[in-house]
């Protein structure tokens, strides 16, 4: 059970958040004490601490801005004397995907081998969504690519946004598209149909029946980046919680298109076309420090719920992104989401429609963990999504 401090650090601007979320803070008074390393909370019945990780420091004296929050909790801001070093995230595909290295492929949701092992001579970046569109505005004459395809060759990997190609020749274990990679698929085989649709083309997992891509052609498959694990050879499969797996790989998707387009405002749509999720990322440079010492009572502000929280020590520390979003299902907030399909400085990013929802899950445990003052911002919810 998570403890009574959150500490929300900026690490670009050098400040910090500290939010006080013990519920006897309801019968106060109460005193909070801060060292450069250690924060202390006393009160009727209730007492906390918690201590800072190495190269953090904090300035007491720079605290300003108290006031307590709706629900019991009291929230304060203040200053670091340091900038703490970025911590490593837990899985990072393009640090997985290298050239010249032996990598196999899993199915995250169960761990079965997706793809044997494999060495690429070539893993390379894949251009934007609309690259055509801009060649025809940037070329004085007739587009050369109009009629070509982007598709990987045997040693090939491509990288896209949310998703990676790869050349599926001599896979035994890769089903031949359209009519064998899912159910749907194989009543279509059945009935003589060679509709090559959504349903005939997507691919599961053989074990679990996750839904990991879609073929694109005879010799291509697409793997999305939310459902598959890419390891080097040599290391064991270890799991990762679904949860925590999803919101990393968002996170990084929102942090590397920021920095690489300067786009800050995304939808996420699902694999049949709708819009599920708006998405403004508000800050990339955010770092969550958490006490996980119990408590008597469950804490209403459990961040990011207990199975976020690591399985021992007495502190919780994680890079995290801070967004601001709005569900779209139901035809929620259609007109905005209209609005924002338009624009051409949102940036869609397309995950398997499950996929989606779960996002949309994690978003929500996220804002409600947070006190009711703290759960939107310009009409759009808050949350954090961890890494």
């Amino acid at each position: 059970m998570a403890g009574p401090f959150v500490l929300e650090i900026r690490r670009g601007t050098g400040s910090a958040s500290l939010l006080v979320r013990e519920p006897s803070l309801r019968s106060l008074p109460a005193d909070i004490s801060l060292a450069p390393a250690r924060l202390e909370l006393r009160s009727a019945g209730a007492c906390g601490a918690l201590e800072l990780p190495p190269g953090l420091s904090l300035a007491p004296a720079s605290c300003r801005g108290l006031r307590s929050l709706p629900g019991g909790a009291l929230h304060l801001r203040l200053r670091l004397r340091e900038a703490p070093g970025g911590a490593e995230l837990v899985y990072n595909l393009r640090e997985s995907l290298k050239p010249q290295k032996n990598c196999i492929f899993y199915c995250q949701s169960c761990g079965d081998v997706i793809v044997k092992e494999r060495k690429f001579l070539r893993v390379l970046p894949l251009p934007s969504e609309n690259w055509s569109a801009l060649v025809e505005e940037w070329c004085c004459h007739p587009n050369p690519f109009a009629k070509s395809t982007l598709h990987p060759q045997l040693d090939d990997c491509f990288l896209g946004d949310t998703f990676f190609l790869l050349n599926s020749e001599n896979e035994s274990h890769v089903p031949e598209p359209p009519i064998c990679c899912s159910e749907t698929g194989h009543h279509a085989s059945q009935n003589g149909s060679t509709l090559k649709s959504k349903e005939n083309t997507r691919v599961f997992c053989k074990r679990c029946k996750t839904m990991l891509g879609e073929t694109i052609s005879s010799d291509t498959i697409k793997y999305y980046v939310t459902e598959v694990i890419v390891q080097p050879s040599e290391e064991s499969f270890s799991t990762i919680p679904r949860s925590q797996f999803v919101q990393s790989m968002v996170a990084q998707c929102l942090m590397e298109l920021s920095s690489a387009k300067s786009t800050f405002r995304f939808t996420i749509k699902g694999d049949d076309g709708k819009i599920y999720i708006l998405i403004w990322l508000l800050n990339s440079d955010t770092l969550l420090v958490e006490s996980l010492g119990s408590s008597s009572s469950h804490s209403v502000f459990t961040l990011f719920g207990d199975t976020f929280l690591p399985n021992s020590g007495a502190v919780g520390t994680w890079n995290a992104v801070k967004v601001l979003y709005q569900p779209c299902i139901k035809s929620r907030n259609k007109e905005l989401a209209d609005a924002w399909e338009d624009d051409f400085g949102v940036h869609p990013l397309k995950f398997p429609s499950e996929t989606c929802l779960e996002l949309l899950l994690i978003l929500g445990l996220s804002t409600t963990s947070l006190p009711p003052s703290l759960q939107c911002m310009n009409s759009f919810q808050v949350a954090f999504l961890k890494m």
